[in-house]
């Protein structure tokens, strides 16, 4: 008897789902242990000329009251009506894969619950760093370990554009344009150059690993739109990367600390050298030291990999087996703030401040350093207010 699931959503991720699916359904079928077809696709918009046109669907209810359909993928997008469509299906106990981060951020500790309820399972792999296997690992493979810290590139339009910057000197509006051209950002680019979409990715590790619901409102968040090709230039005659870095680490006071915000990198350090649209988190834990998850973070087909990997177990455990649900978090009490996160930080100032550190280096752009030890984020936004600097960013070390 054929398994049948659904898609909802036939945009980027969506078409890669069904176009994978059916260009691999021999071997995600022997992968499964079953037959499996596309019984639905939900999308609003007419696509006549497909060879799956007669799948697709616009009520949602042919999907969620149909109960041949056992698993569904989500790849529409947005908070609404994602969470709506996910929760009925949920409640229907049909099992849910997304590659939604915006969804699994905002509302993952509910859909978790209501899964774990009804006794089928919410899968979200493909929500961060695309084909990137890291969910399952931090939550399995690495589950007997006291985790500390991750960090890493986790979006790929970012990393594409201070690529740019750095290997082509190429200032930021260019590198920017150039990523829109070439599909990897879209129209409005916001989410991506602002930070928010590796801020919802890093509150899906934080919830996961430390247990508790982080919520995107909770975590300090700065995108690259402020970096100047004169800070990627000079920090690099100093042996160093600028990389958005997202991440999270647990803090003396048993708080924890996420943030996501432009970081020096320095060369020798394997994240620096992670390229154009490529992601790459390092996870730092008591009994392994360090193990670093590196791939294709974002892309049509990448996603839909990950996507139908979380649909390939739905299918295979009926029951639910991502048995982890974080709770859900009344306040952000457990976060710390922004304001005690500590790093030696790089500072451009004035030719005609007055600069105590040993090492400076002058140009056109005025007197840049790294501060010689550690500074709270607190302390270095006023030492950047007391010399006039032009730019303050911490070093990832």
């Amino acid at each position: 008897m054929s398994v049948k699931f659904a898609v909802l959503g036939h945009g980027v991720v969506g078409s890669g789902v069904v176009e994978l699916f059916y260009k691999n359904k021999e071997s995600i079928e022997k992968k499964a242990g079953t037959e499996m077809e596309v019984k639905y696709i939900l999308d609003l918009r007419e696509f006549p000329d497909s060879p799956y046109a007669d799948k697709f669907t616009k009520d949602f209810n042919d999907i969620l009251n149909d109960d041949e359909v056992t698993a569904v993928a989500e790849c529409m997008g947005g908070l609404e009506p994602a969470f709506t469509f996910v929760k009925a299906c949920l409640e229907k106990g049909k099992s849910v894969s997304t590659s939604n981060k915006e969804l699994v951020a905002e509302k993952g500790d509910i859909l978790l619950k209501i899964a774990k309820e009804k006794n089928c399972n919410f899968f979200f792999e493909a929500s961060v760093g695309g084909a990137i296997p890291i969910i399952r690992p931090l939550h399995k493979c690495l589950a007997g370990n006291d985790i500390t810290e991750c960090a890493g590139i986790l979006n790929g339009t970012t990393n594409f554009i201070l690529t740019k910057m750095y290997n082509d000197n190429m200032p930021f509006d260019e590198a920017l344009s150039l990523a829109q051209q070439l599909g990897y950002a879209e129209k409005d680019p916001t989410a991506d150059i602002e930070g928010h979409d590796a801020c919802r990715k890093i509150c899906i590790i934080s919830s996961l690993v430390f247990g508790k619901h982080v919520y995107p409102k909770s975590v300090y968040t700065k995108g690259i739109s402020g970096i100047d090709l004169a800070d990627v230039q000079i920090a690099d005659n100093m042996g160093y990367s600028i990389k958005l870095i997202a991440s999270v680490k647990k803090q003396e006071n048993d708080k924890i600390l996420p943030a996501v915000m432009p970081m020096l990198t320095p060369h020798a350090d394997i994240i620096s050298n992670v390229s154009d649209v490529f992601n790459a988190v390092v996870v730092n834990g008591d009994g392994f030291d360090k193990a670093m998850f590196y791939g294709r973070g974002a892309g049509k087909l990448p996603t839909a990999s990950a996507v139908l990997g979380d649909v390939i177990d739905s299918v295979k455990h009926k029951v639910t087996v991502f048995s982890q649900s974080w709770e859900s978090a009344e306040d952000d009490s457990f976060i710390d703030c922004i304001d005690n996160f500590k790093a030696k930080w790089y500072f451009r100032v004035p030719a005609d401040a007055q600069v105590s550190a040993k090492e400076q280096t002058a140009s056109d752009n005025g007197i840049s350093f790294i501060s010689e030890s550690e500074l709270t984020f607190a302390q270095a936004q006023a030492e950047a207010e007391k010399l006039g600097a032009m730019a303050v960013i911490p070093v990832l070390e």
